[in-house]
């Protein structure tokens, strides 16, 4: 495939969670690549595979208004165009709901709803001029159904997804696919941390939750991505899966 044919997939954070196995696959995917912040190292892997690869550094916190207009500038000047572009945001907020803050729902607004909502008005009006697009939001799983804990962070998980199906309906007549996918019971610092499953006791307890019994991975979590961003499967949008083992 010409460096021409090849497709261009955005990253908005290729420094954590399930960014860099994003960047990985699609890399032996033959797409181009504009990366939020890669990790170190990243860049020059995935250059080696024969793909060219755009870092764009700063951007990590999608909250921020400016990083997902500074992504799309950067896939622009350097591509042209933008084929795919997929973003997770947000912090793990636990407790119960009437021991919740002001501060708290602030945070999880900001980090899991007003995130997504810069990161999909910077992207998708790109993939409307050009009648053409693939954009996946990770959400959370807990968005599917009450999380006890975790009231605040699931209700605005599922805001995020109700975001991105009206989204979805407002652009498909444009050609331009937006969906999500929600995670749940991944086995990555974040969640370990605010679930306690670095003790291994708590950990078991956890994944006896699970119906697969057991923690997803990032790397598999990047293979279940691929068809909502590799240009492969383009005949669905506004739908939201939960990715947590059975439990949504």
């Amino acid at each position: 495939m010409s460096e021409t044919a090849k497709r261009v997939a955005l990253v908005g954070d290729a420094s954590f969670y399930v960014g860099p196995s994003l960047a990985r696959e699609l890399a032996r995917r033959e797409h181009n690549l504009v990366l939020g912040d890669p990790a170190e190292g990243l860049v020059d892997e995935l250059t080696a595979l024969g793909v060219e690869v755009e870092a764009v550094l700063g951007v990590r916190n999608l909250a921020d208004p400016e990083s997902a207009q500074k992504l799309v500038a950067a896939a622009r000047a350097r591509f042209g165009r933008i084929d795919s572009a997929a973003a997770f945001s947000g912090r793990v907020v636990t407790g119960k709901f009437l021991d919740s803050t002001l501060e708290d729902l602030h945070s999880v607004v900001q980090g899991c709803l007003e995130a997504p909502y810069h990161f999909l008005k910077a992207v998708v009006p790109v993939m409307v001029d050009q009648g053409d697009g693939q954009v996946l939001v990770m959400t959370s799983a807990t968005a599917a159904r009450p999380s006890r804990g975790a009231s605040l962070y699931s209700s605005a998980r599922a805001g995020a997804t109700m975001m991105v199906k009206n989204v979805a309906a407002e652009v498909a007549r444009n050609g331009v696919q937006v969906n999500a996918v929600g995670t749940n019971f991944m086995d990555f610092p974040e969640f370990l941390r605010a679930s306690g499953a670095n003790d291994p006791e708590i950990r078991a307890g956890i994944e006896a939750a699970v119906p697969l019994g057991r923690l997803g991975t990032v790397e598999e979590f990047a293979s279940f991505c691929m068809p909502f961003i590799d240009g492969t499967s383009k005949f669905t949008t506004g739908q939201f899966i939960a990715y947590a083992g059975g439990w949504a």
